[in-house]
């Protein structure tokens, strides 16, 4: 093992445990960007735009793909935990940019997981036909089921990535269900293609409500930037990683283009656009038969994948940043025998805690994590032209320089006002940024204070982990 210190110089830690190959890598982006989105964002995104629903949608994968390329690089260029905050780092040196990108990131991960736990006890009392509509009840198998979360985090990457193999398939599972009854129905003519070129987005031109669908249905293709803060835990990241992340991004865009053309042309925009179950609607529609009951283990399960995804994104970032100086420096460690980065896991579990008790669900939350990460994704794009003046000595991906240009372009596009977005997006965005703001104030103090060390560019890079073979 590499000798990585902690704060002394002079006392190895251990470090993360590399068992993530190509196989696992791949079911870890595609669970992550399917996710829970496509399950409820699909109605919303007709709303806005009528039956071409699918445009939307295709638009948000060209703009997560083109982004895909600069993460491609930084990735395999810097294969460490920590991802657009160690590459904020890297490129522009400025300590309180670099805490509020990973605040940001780890933030959104963080709150989207304390949703997914509630969405998850909701979804639990529905399958099982239990009562909790006090409230109270989905409160405490929320908390119940973060704890359970945080339990299969401290146990080891190996134990999390296999559950998520097994909830991936279940997901997949769910939207195959779709795919396959709406071209049955529509094999014996029951449906209307026509649908799919129909717009009707209201007062807007067809470019406006395509825009303002946007920013709702990226939220379903956001994810695949979890994966590279578990670069420390993936077998040779600067080789498998280029391929493994495209596959998932068009796997994962081909199955929404393909949900959301027979969601369209089995059920109309105004009916699929009622309710958070439009995939449900559609089921219903192509076979009155089928169990729809089962949709509800369906997305508990799939939800649940989502709330382990983003809480093993969001320690490992927190331990990222901590090994390069950014944090204090004990939220780095490692468990010498799970290997695992324990007080990461759980300071981050006492912020979803803390999220599932005293705010529930946000509303506008699917949009302003959008909103968030896309601020992040201009800022990414930048720093890959930054960073093309840093030379690594290992081979990594490269990618064309046009990309990331239009990527830092379309993404900060997309953040902006001109969008027509909720402004409850900025308002809540916003709240989220002054406090990581003033956190940013006593992590200063904490760090030059207490510690004596500077929170700035001069911290130490961090030494690159030996493969394990």
């Amino acid at each position: 093992m590499a000798d990585v210190t902690a704060g002394s110089g002079t006392t190895p830690e251990p470090e993360l445990k590399r068992v993530m190959g190509p196989g696992l890598l791949l079911l870890f982006i595609i669970g992550d960007i399917l996710g829970t989105g496509i399950y409820a964002l699909t109605g919303k995104v007709a709303n806005q735009v009528g039956g071409a629903v699918w445009v939307p949608f295709l638009v948000a994968f060209l703009v997560a793909l083109v982004t895909g390329f600069s993460y491609l690089e930084l990735v395999t260029k810097y294969p460490h935990a920590a991802g657009a905050a160690l590459y904020t780092h890297k490129a522009f040196g400025v300590h309180f940019l670099t805490f509020m990108v990973a605040f940001t990131v780890m933030s959104s991960g963080i709150t989207s997981a304390a949703t997914a736990s509630r969405a998850f006890a909701a979804n639990f009392a529905e399958a099982f036909e239990f009562d909790l509509s006090t409230g109270i009840g989905v409160t405490l198998v929320a908390l119940a089921f973060i704890l359970v979360v945080a339990a299969i985090n401290l146990r080891g990457v190996a134990e999390g990535v296999k559950l998520n193999v097994v909830l991936t398939c279940v997901e997949l599972s769910g939207l195959l269900i779709v795919i396959v009854i709406g071209l049955w129905a529509l094999g014996f003519g029951n449906g209307d293609f026509g649908r799919i070129v129909e717009f009707d987005t209201g007062d807007r031109s067809a470019l406006g409500g395509v825009i303002v669908a946007t920013t709702l249905a990226f939220y379903a293709m956001v994810g695949f930037e979890d994966s590279v803060n578990m670069a420390e835990e993936c077998k040779e990241p600067s080789r498998i990683f280029p391929k493994v992340l495209l596959a998932g991004l068009l796997l994962t865009g081909l199955i929404y283009v393909v949900v959301s053309i027979t969601a369209i042309a089995l059920v109309p925009a105004e009916e699929l656009g009622q309710g958070d179950t439009p995939l449900l609607k559609v089921v219903e529609a192509g076979a009155p038969g089928f169990p729809t009951h089962i949709f509800a283990f369906i997305t508990m399960f799939a939800v649940a994948n989502s709330a382990l995804i983003n809480m093993l994104m969001a320690s490992r970032l927190l331990y990222g940043m901590a090994r390069q100086g950014v944090i204090p420096r004990p939220l780095g460690a490692v468990h010498a025998y799970r290997r695992t980065p324990h007080l990461a896991i759980a300071f981050t579990t006492v912020l979803a805690l803390g999220l599932i008790l005293f705010v529930g669900e946000v509303p506008e939350l699917g949009g302003t994590t959008a909103l968030l990460l896309l601020t992040v994704f201009t800022i990414v794009n930048v720093a890959v032209l930054v960073l093309r003046r840093d030379t690594v000595e290992h081979k990594h991906f490269r990618t064309p320089t046009a990309l990331p240009v239009v990527g830092a372009i379309t993404c900060g596009f997309l953040v902006t006002p001109w969008t027509d977005r909720n402004t409850d997006q900025y308002v809540i965005a916003g709240i989220l940024l002054a406090i990581g703001a003033a956190l940013w104030v006593v992590n200063y103090l904490v760090i030059r204070v207490s510690h004596g060390e500077r929170p700035a560019a001069e911290a130490v890079p961090i030494p690159e982990p030996e493969r394990e073979e």
